[in-house]
């Protein structure tokens, strides 16, 4: 059976869904409403190390599939790596831990 090709947009011909989201993130708010984050998701083959969601200051732990944030006007100095839930429920949740 044929392989066949990935739909694209047309128009720019990049990738159906709107381009390089997967590249370079999607832009969502953050947990300030005011502000934009761009946002990335993260396999759990590809998540290598630990980190601290600052959602429910809990561990990420190597292989466990995450989102990696950072305001959209910043840079990626700021990624902070947050637990797939504590991102979708960051409207409702405070964040646990700011960083300096």
């Amino acid at each position: 059976m044929p392989r066949r090709k990935p739909r694209t947009d047309r128009r720019a011909g990049l990738p159906a869904g709107g381009g390089l989201g997967d590249v370079f993130g999607s832009t969502e708010p953050g947990p300030d409403s005011d502000d934009l984050y761009t946002v990335r998701t993260i396999p759990g083959s590809r998540a290598i190390k630990t980190y601290r969601c600052p959602g429910c200051d809990h561990e990420i732990v190597p292989g466990v599939a995450h989102v990696v944030a950072w305001p959209a006007y910043g840079g990626e100095d700021d990624r902070r790596h947050w637990h797939r839930g504590c991102w979708n429920g960051r409207q409702t949740r405070r964040i646990t831990r700011r960083w300096s």
